[in-house]
């Protein structure tokens, strides 16, 4: 087995339980769940209304926003 070096040149995180990796680190520690019932649309029609949505994401402050305003919001 080749052994490689890896080099970590930052971090950084978005995900339900917070936007920044501090936030989410101590969410983690503190045993918080991002999940909950759904409010970025109306989710009568659906079976399910629960789902782990991020809050508070601008995604116009890390790309142009016109390319943010394209790219898809869920995956």
């Amino acid at each position: 087995m080749t052994r490689r070096r890896v080099v970590v040149t930052g971090m950084g995180t978005v995900s339900p339980v917070g936007n920044d990796v501090a936030t989410t680190w101590r969410a983690l520690l503190e045993g918080k769940s991002g999940a909950g019932p759904i409010t970025k649309f109306n989710a009568e029609g659906f079976a399910v209304r629960f789902a782990a949505e991020v809050k508070n994401f601008d995604a116009g402050t890390y790309m142009d926003r016109k390319e943010a305003k394209r790219a898809d919001h869920y995956t």
